[in-house]
Order: C-alpha cells, then sequence, then structure tokens
C-alpha cells in the first residue's frame, strides 16, 4: 500500500530494537515531514557512527579515537578497573560522574543457555590487561541477573590466585533490571 521507497524505510527503522511496525511507520512519516538539511544531518550521523565508531584496543568501549576518552584521561585512578557488559554502561556511569578508575568492557555476559560461553565474551583480553596494568581493585558492574552472577563467580574465580581486591556493586539494583535504567539514587 505504501510507495517502495517508505516500506523499505519502514523496514529499516524496524531493524532497531524495540520498534514495531506502528513505531517504524510513525519514524518514516517524521522523516517525510523532516527538511532537506534535517535529512542530510540524519543519513550523515547514520553512515559516521557505522564508519568511524569503533572498539578502543585498550579497554574495548566505542569510540572514534585510536583509545576512547577514559583511557587517554592521564588523571584517572590507575589502580581500580570496573568491568562492564556493554559500553552503554561505561557511558552510564561517566554522565553519573561516581566513578573515577578505568573501565573494562566485556563482549557481554556468560550465558550456556543462549550458547555464550567464558571464550566468547573476550575474556582473554580482560586477563591480559590485569596481568599487564598491575590494578588493586576490580570492580563487577554487571545487572544483577543469572548471567552477571555467573560471569562475576567465573572471572572471580580464575582472579583468585592474584592479590587484587574482587568487589560487586553493592545489590540495591534488582534482580533483572537493566543498568540503563539506573539512577544516581539507585
Amino acid at each position: 500500500m505504501y510507495p517502495d521507497s517508505i516500506k523499505e524505510l519502514i523496514e529499516s527503522f524496524k531493524f532497531l530494537p524495540g520498534i514495531g511496525e506502528k513505531t517504524a511507520e510513525r519514524l518514516a512519516f517524521s522523516v517525510l515531514e523532516m527538511d532537506e538539511d534535517q535529512v542530510e544531518l540524519f543519513s550523515s550521523s547514520l553512515k559516521d557512527v557505522y564508519t568511524n565508531v569503533h572498539k578502543c584496543k585498550n579497554c574495548n568501549t566505542l569510540t572514534d579515537q585510536d583509545l576512547c576518552f577514559v583511557c587517554s584521561d592521564t588523571l584517572r585512578d590507575d589502580n581500580i578497573l570496573c568491568v562492564v557488559e556493554d559500553s552503554k554502561s561505561v557511558f552510564l556511569f561517566e554522565k553519573l560522574g561516581v566513578f573515577s578508575g578505568k573501565y573494562h568492557v566485556l563482549d557481554g555476559l556468560i550465558s550456556p543457555l543462549d550458547g555464550i560461553n567464558p571464550e566468547d565474551i573476550g575474556l582473554s583480553n580482560l586477563l591480559d590487561r590485569i596481568h599487564n596494568e598491575k590494578f588493586e581493585e576490580i570492580i563487577f558492574a554487571f545487572k544483577p541477573s543469572i548471567e552477571g552472577e555467573t560471569t562475576a563467580l567465573y572471572i572471580k574465580k580464575i582472579l583468585e590466585d592474584l592479590d587484587i581486591k574482587i568487589t560487586r556493586l553493592a545489590s540495591g539494583v534488582p534482580i533483572g533490571a537493566d543498568m540503563e535504567y539506573v539512577d544516581s539514587l539507585t
């Protein structure tokens, strides 16, 4: 019923998580209401993100530089490493301004039911970094879930022979909550 270009735009919006048919239609019609400059900005922003954003070679968080903004900051506390499951968590903690150490981003959490094993989440990079950079404390900041618990326990077991303090976030965050929705009070 829609012209092919609108159908294609609707289908493209549905690639995004949480976007169903109705929302995709609304977004497509919103694009049609934009002026040419807005469409150009939107289009070039998508292309720029896809072309320029990659993982930091040190901590694995998303950046458009060789080193991310945290790894290149010489004022950070080099003794504390916060291990998170994704880059969104790094940006959240930085927005809250509650942590001044370094980060390491895993490629997700261990989840055998989903076929995600320890070797699938980039643990070798984390372990190399821990051995090379001599951290005094490692904080696990995973969502409170079975996968978060499994990942934390697995890494803790590997590190038990090292003289490193290992801590976790306080459990005021409810089981199954997404870190994305945690605020400074929580």
